[in-house]
């Protein structure tokens, strides 16, 4: 079963396994039924979803203000959260259904370093809301063209977008990287992170947002 308690979950999450637990059985529970995540993925929550999301945390750093643009299910929001109580992280969604999802989560889990916004991260009040943020963070939400173009503009000078990507991430950086360069983004690369605690490491695609030095 999806929620049963793998070894590795612990070093992930430390003492704060519990609430991870308890998202990994909402997400059993509800999930399909509330279009969160497909029929297959039921047996894959831990692994696929759940720590692929939090071992990014290791890329933040203290107290930083996070933003999780097109959110869903709380990937990777909510997993970073847990495992990390200092980010201060702001979950943006634009879809109603999954809004009313990431408010009863941040409430079941009692996740008080989480914001649930409703919006589009190019949207004119949204940037205004968000802007000037450390990080902004994105899994499987559009190809790192249009990602960069919507996530840079929140991030302060210097500040960085972590985008989970898979093994296609090195040719996306190949394909879109002129242009990245070309929307304000500097120092591009692809990263792997949690190889010590997960089969298959989680990669990352970091894009820092410009300063003027840069230009």
């Amino acid at each position: 079963m999806a929620g049963e308690l793998p070894d590795n979950a612990k070093l992930v999450f430390g003492e704060h396994v519990d609430r991870a637990a308890e998202f990994v059985r909402l997400l059993e529970e509800h999930g399909v039924e509330r279009g969160l995540i497909g029929p297959r993925e039921v047996d894959k929550i831990w692994d696929r979803h759940v720590l692929n999301s939090a071992v990014i945390e290791e890329l933040f750093g203290k107290n930083e203000r996070v933003v999780d643009v097109g959110s869903g299910a709380g990937l990777p929001g909510v997993p970073l959260a847990i495992a990390r109580p200092d980010l201060r992280i702001t979950l943006l969604e634009p879809m109603a259904r999954r809004i009313a999802w990431l408010e009863e989560v941040k409430e079941r889990l009692q996740l008080d370093n989480v914001t649930v916004l409703r919006g589009r991260a190019e949207e004119g009040p949204v940037r205004k809301q968000l802007l000037n943020c450390d990080s902004v963070t994105a899994r499987a939400v559009a190809p790192l063209e249009k990602l960069a173009k919507w996530c840079l503009p929140l991030l302060k000078g210097g500040g960085r977008m972590v985008a989970l990507k898979g093994e296609r991430a090195q040719e996306e950086l190949e394909r879109d990287g002129a242009a990245v360069l070309k929307a304000g983004g500097a120092n591009l690369s692809v990263v792997a992170v949690g190889a010590n605690v997960l089969e298959v490491p989680t990669t990352v695609l970091i894009v820092e947002r410009q300063t003027r030095r840069d230009r």
